[in-house]
Formats: structure tokens, C-alpha cells, sequence
């Protein structure tokens, strides 16, 4: 079912919505179309459309906040068994064929201020970033209930993008004026950009990508977070919620609660995809945290590799009245697995529609937007 940008918004918000949000947040992981197609599926189940999704219609508002202007990626080498990249970020990176969607970094451009300064102009503001025929259609497009959306970089992500993870989280302590100078020009960048478009149109919607944390907690923690982070995204969220954005959302993997409390005060009002076999469990977030944030994903992806039973004992405690009062989007914390049988799926998706109140699948009711 397709929800316009106010509906959604008030779910989101904790200001009441007719029925519950059922979704499919990134699909497929690699393998698994070829697994269903042998079982018998029909093209329209594995391109997702066929369960009848809910989504949001969602437009880009027309400002680009991370890196520009960067070269064109070059391919090294490519094999049967992976490709070999020259990224935009000028970093080595391997693909391992039918086994991945992301390709690996083996080394990264970023290791001192020097090296920083060399690659910074990709990160600093020009009037260039700014698509004035783009902003004019998503000005357009919100009239039509069309959701406005904005992203910024990670505060982390960057940071781990151009040195990866040991040099980035070392450098906090070691070299904390490179930190800092990166930190400086995310933030004058993305508020450059987001504040001439947000004159224009109301961004409905802010968005960071995070991933940084693993099944035993975050790379950083609050205090790293409350120091580095937050007053990036505080400085971006303070200027846009003035000027009437709602929802302020982070893509994070891993076990995020020991830093949830810091994002929280950096402005972030929605998380994702709160993976259960990280620790994640939205029951208990809310349990914790009320209506202060609210959360989309958290349905464990690997009930679905297991029995039926398996599947509706995760849906009924994840589905529980506790949790339909809005502030959740349910749906799956991930990629749908390899080893999720068709049937499996469908029984998940019938399931989940019964629990949660919502109209039975109809044929040719079809629809599906990835909603990460």
C-alpha cells in the first residue's frame, strides 16, 4: 500500500496512524532470487512486488552533502572470482563475484592531516551541489504527498570510508586536529547546501549511515559520540527542524544501545534496522525509551530459515500491542538470508499481514519500494 509523506510522518512522530506499517527494507541478499526461482517463484515474488509492501514515495531534494566531484571508479583487474576497483575515493578495492554487493577496501587514502588535505576538497561545499532543477521537482512532488529527503555523511562512516576502522577510531586520540578539521567541513558542507534548499522546500526527512557497530557493541562509545558527532548532527538537525523537518533517521547495524543515548541528544528520532542477533530487541528498546524515538526493522531475518513455528513465536512477540501504537515500522532487521525458503516467506508475510491487522494479499494488489 502506498502512504503519502503525511501519514507517514505521523507515524513516525507518535501522532496516531489508521493501520500499521508492514514493509521489506532492503530485499534480497545475493544468491537468494536463484534459491527462490528453483523453489518455483514467480518473478514478480522475487522482484518483491508481489507481497503488496507498504511504502512511502520518497524524492531526493535535489542537494548532494557528501563526496563530489570525485573521479570515475576504474577497474584494475577482473576475474571469474572478483573485480578489482579503483574507487571514487581513490581506494584499491575488491569484489568478490556472486558472494557480495559491497566491495572490500584494501587500503585507504586518509592516514594524516596531509593525506586529508589532499582528498578534503571532495568534501567541501560548492554551489555546484546544489541541483536547482531537482529542488524545484521534489518542491513539486511533496504537493502530491511525495516525502522530501536529505542525506548527510556519517560522522563515523566518513571517517572509516577514507582511513578505515583502526586508524579511524586511533585517531580520536592520536591525531585529533585531523579529526576535527574532517568534522568542521562535513558540517559547514551539509549545512551550506541543506540550508539554501530548506528556504525553498521543507526536507521531510534527514538521514545519516552510520554501520558502525558490530554484534558486541559500537566502535566508539559515548563519549566519543557526544564530543565528535553530536554537534555535527546537532548544528544540521537544529537548522532543519526549524524550518519544519520531522524525522531524523540512522542506519546503523550491530549493537547500537550503548550509544543510542548520545544520538538521541545529537536529534536522531528514528533507528534502524535493530538486528535481534546483535542485541537489538525492539520490545525492549521501547519497553526503554517510550515514544522518545521510534524504530523500523527488528523482526529477526533468521526466524525465517527456521519452522513455522519459529516464524510466528518472533512475529507475535515482536508485533505485541506494546508495539502498535506507532513509532515502528515492522520489518525484517536485514537482507532477507540465503536459505529462506519461498514458502517460508510467504508464510512470513501472511502471517505478519493477519498480526498486525492488515487486509489479506490480493492478486494483482502489488507493490514495493526498498524502504532503507
Amino acid at each position: 500500500m502506498r502512504w503519502t509523506r503525511e501519514e507517514y510522518i505521523s507515524l513516525m512522530t507518535f501522532g496516531g496512524s489508521e493501520r500499521q506499517m508492514f514493509v521489506e527494507l532492503f530485499g534480497p541478499l545475493i544468491g537468494l532470487p536463484e534459491e527462490w526461482r528453483a523453489q518455483g517463484a514467480s518473478q514478480d515474488e522475487i522482484d518483491m512486488i508481489a507481497f503488496d509492501w507498504d511504502y512511502v514515495p520518497r524524492i531526493a531534494c535535489g542537494g548532494d552533502t557528501g563526496p563530489f566531484g570525485t573521479p570515475d571508479p576504474v577497474t584494475l583487474e577482473d576475474t571469474a572470482e572478483y573485480q578489482l576497483i579503483r574507487d571514487h575515493l581513490g581506494r584499491t578495492t575488491k569484489l568478490p563475484k556472486g558472494r557480495a554487493t559491497i566491495a572490500l577496501p584494501q587500503d585507504f587514502p586518509v592516514t594524516d592531516m596531509d593525506s586529508w588535505l589532499e582528498i578534503k576538497p571532495y568534501f567541501t561545499y560548492r554551489d555546484e551541489r546544489i541541483d536547482w532543477e531537482r529542488v524545484e521537482k521534489a518542491r513539486e512532488a511533496q504537493k502530491h504527498g511525495v516525502m522530501v529527503t536529505a542525506d548527510i555523511p556519517g560522522g563515523f562512516d566518513i571517517p572509516r570510508e577514507l582511513m578505515g576502522e583502526v586508524v579511524a577510531c586511533l585517531s580520536y586520540y592520536e591525531q585529533p586536529e585531523l579529526m576535527a578539521d574532517i568534522m568542521q567541513t562535513l558540517t559547514e558542507t551539509s549545512l551550506r547546501v541543506l540550508e539554501q534548499i530548506s528556504e525553498v522546500v521543507t526536507i521531510d526527512q534527514l538521514a545519516v549511515h552510520e554501520d558502525m557497530a558490530g554484534k558486541s557493541g559500537p566502535l566508539v562509545g559515548p563519549r566519543q559520540v557526544n564530543r565528535w558527532i553530536v554537534p555535527y548532527y546537532r548544528a544540521i538537525w537544529d537548522l532543519l527542524s526549524s524550518r519544519g523537518t520531522r524525522i531524523f533517521q540512522q542506519d546503523s547495524d550491530g549493537n547500537m544501545a550503548p550509544v543510542i543515548d548520545a544520538f538521541i541528544a545529537g536529534g536522531v528520532t528514528v533507528f534502524y534496522p535493530c538486528e535481534p542477533a546483535a542485541g537489538m530487541d525492539v520490545v525492549q528498546l521501547r519497553q526503554r525509551y517510550g515514544q522518545t524515538i521510534a524504530f523500523k526493522g527488528g523482526l529477526d531475518k533468521m526466524a525465517l530459515r527456521g519452522t513455522r513455528e519459529d516464524i510466528r513465536r518472533e512475529l507475535e512477540y515482536k508485533t505485541q500491542p506494546l508495539m502498535q501504537h506507532g513509532g515502528m515500522v515492522f520489518g525484517l532487521d536485514h537482507r532477507i538470508p540465503n536459505g529462506v525458503p519461498i514458502e517460508n516467506y510467504r508464510y512470513y508475510v501472511d502471517l505478519g499481514r493477519e498480526l498486525l491487522g492488515l487486509p489479506p494479499r490480493e492478486p494483482g494488489r502489488m507493490g514495493w519500494q526498498r524502504m532503507a
